[in-house]
């Protein structure tokens, strides 16, 4: 006899952003950052979040519930994970990405409607704001908080693609696209004897080198500023890009494919990592959400399959292709010259 349907996912998925604004709201008043410091019961958490006595036992008693703190006699402490990745004083902290869904994405999905329908921007875009990449670039201060929180994001997945790909059969690599440089900066930590570029706009150039010098690999890694629409790419026997080509339309994702088989020595490879939508298109609900957040951002950004990925690079002239799970939400497709 089959089991008799309940709403329960229903109700779960279509009141998510309730548990959504609940880990937001913590993460920009700080709670796991204090709470780092040292546990606390909760009217004294009360108090040093400056929470009224209505809300904050619910508040603090939700993320309980929610896996986001634990509770002991009245003692309110983090998580393991939320001690290691909400905290803003440890390096492994990308609570900005979440402080900028909380200040940016929270209230432009509330129009995902209207992009649905429409396929424009939700963002500052529409309203006329400048737009928040070009602000970003434009703060050096923000700039390097949010590189770090993309950094912390994306850790693991560098992580695995420093060990998984063959890099002992190559010597030099470029990351395109190369924010604070945790890629490249794995990969020659892991890789002795490979040297690397981190190629981005030239703003990011003073947050790159700070992170290279602060795992000692001045002598293996420079920095090359350029755009890659309007420059050619730095040649190399290996080029990664991460995190890049969801940003844009068709076209400009077959241009920067082309621009990467190009720079590429023969023999050489093409690395492309995100969260690679599966094939079947019915797995993984983070790159499928994140292709949607690309129609919000974005004029013409969206995720793919590792298919359609394979099917640009075959068109590019690469010889072979093949793709590769990493970690999370996350595969890498690699194309040989």
């Amino acid at each position: 006899m089959s089991e008799q349907p309940t709403p329960d996912q229903i109700l779960q998925v279509g009141l998510g952003f309730w548990a959504s604004k609940v880990l937001l709201s913590a993460v920009e008043m700080e709670l796991f950052t204090e709470l780092a410091k040292h546990p606390e019961d909760g009217e004294a958490l009360r108090d040093r979040l400056g929470l009224h006595p209505r809300s904050s036992r619910d508040f603090l008693d939700a993320l309980v519930a929610l896996g986001f703190l634990e509770r002991r006699d009245g003692i309110y402490c983090n998580t393991p994970s939320t001690d290691l990745f909400l905290d803003k004083r440890k390096p492994s902290y990308l609570g900005g990405l979440l402080e900028m869904a909380n200040h940016r994405l929270y209230g432009f999905w509330g129009h995902l409607t209207e992009a649905l329908r429409t396929g424009r921007v939700q963002n500052e875009a529409q309203s006329g704001e400048t737009p928040f990449f070009e602000a970003l670039y434009a703060d050096p201060a923000r700039l390097k908080e949010f590189l770090a929180a993309m950094s912390g994001l994306s850790h693991a997945a560098n992580m695995a693609i420093a060990q998984q790909f063959p890099w002992h059969e190559h010597k030099t690599f470029v990351d395109v696209g190369t924010a604070q440089g945790d890629l490249a900066a794995q990969i020659a930590l892991t890789n002795p004897h490979i040297t690397g570029i981190g190629f981005d706009l030239p703003e990011v150039a003073p947050v790159f080198e700070e992170f290279v010098e602060h795992n000692g690999l001045q002598g293996r890694l420079q920095f090359v500023g350029g755009n890659f629409f309007s420059d050619d790419l730095p040649q190399a026997d290996v080029l990664v890009m991460g995190h890049v080509l969801h940003d844009w339309s068709l076209d400009e994702k077959r241009m920067l494919i082309g621009k990467a088989h190009a720079a590429l020595s023969d023999g050489g490879a093409l690395i492309v990592y995100e969260a690679i939508i599966d094939d079947e298109r019915s797995q993984n609900v983070f790159g499928l959400l994140m292709s949607l957040n690309m129609l919000i951002e974005t004029e013409g950004g969206f995720d793919y399959t590792a298919a359609d990925c394979i099917g640009w690079m075959t068109d590019a002239g690469f010889r072979s292709t093949r793709a590769e799970h990493l970690v999370g939400p996350d595969s890498m497709v690699i194309g040989l010259k």
